[in-house]
């Protein structure tokens, strides 16, 4: 079994560098968030959310589970959801997925793993949603690269769909929901086109997104 002792010198030499450079920040950081962002994204090891976007701790709250999944069973999410939008007063909640998403594609080729198999089945319903997005001959990089994109999609609309947006929005709130996806193999981010700003705008809007993502199994391009 690894050793985890190396973690803590890591957190010292890390805390040691960061105070160096800015004396202030920790005392800054514990007094206060005051985040514009909510970002929900996958739990995968490779997608660091602050980081891809350039942002310092403080400035983007974070909820990560297994491929990006927003359903209203899930309490977890849905309190994040509410404290951001209710209590933080974010203006953006971003849903990112990403290209190479071992949740997908285990959704996708129906890959027996315990009990995330009930989870990734959220997954796997969207795919059958979008029969003609995945056409007889597609290759398994494809359809997972076509699965990922409209699972953001699909969770954007479950975002928007939710009490907590359309009340918000109700109450005349400033609030934008996009969908983003994430290259592992390059590190850029993709706007997959959906940004919903109101109520009542989200199906015309996810309609003309799943419209524009292209020929089945193309993946969306910077």
């Amino acid at each position: 079994m690894a050793d985890v002792t190396h973690l803590f010198d890591n957190n010292r030499r890390w805390a040691d560098r960061t105070h160096e450079r800015d004396p202030g920040f920790f005392n800054r950081l514990a007094r206060q968030q005051a985040p514009d962002y909510l970002w929900i994204g996958c739990a995968d090891s490779r997608v660091p959310a602050n980081e891809i976007v350039g942002l310092q701790p403080g400035e983007l709250f974070v909820h990560r589970n297994v491929a990006n999944v927003v359903v209203p069973s899930d309490l977890n999410c849905l309190s994040v959801l509410q404290y951001a939008i209710d209590v933080l007063k974010v203006e953006h909640v971003i849903v990112c997925g990403h290209y190479g998403c071992g949740g997908i594609e285990a959704a996708w080729k129906k890959t027996a793993l315990g009990l995330i198999d009930n989870w990734l089945r959220h997954v796997q319903d969207i795919a059958e949603q979008h029969p003609a997005h995945f056409p007889r001959g597609i290759t398994d990089a494809q359809a997972t690269a076509r699965l990922a994109e409209l699972n953001v999609l699909s969770q954007v609309a479950n975002v928007c769909r939710t009490t907590i947006a359309i009340d918000a929005w109700r109450r005349a709130q400033p609030l934008e929901v996009h969908g983003w996806i994430y290259g592992l193999h390059d590190g850029r981010l993709r706007d997959l086109g959906l940004t919903v700003k109101r109520d009542g705008a989200l199906s015309a809007e996810l309609a003309r997104a799943v419209g524009a993502l292209g020929k089945p199994g193309e993946p969306v391009r910077a």
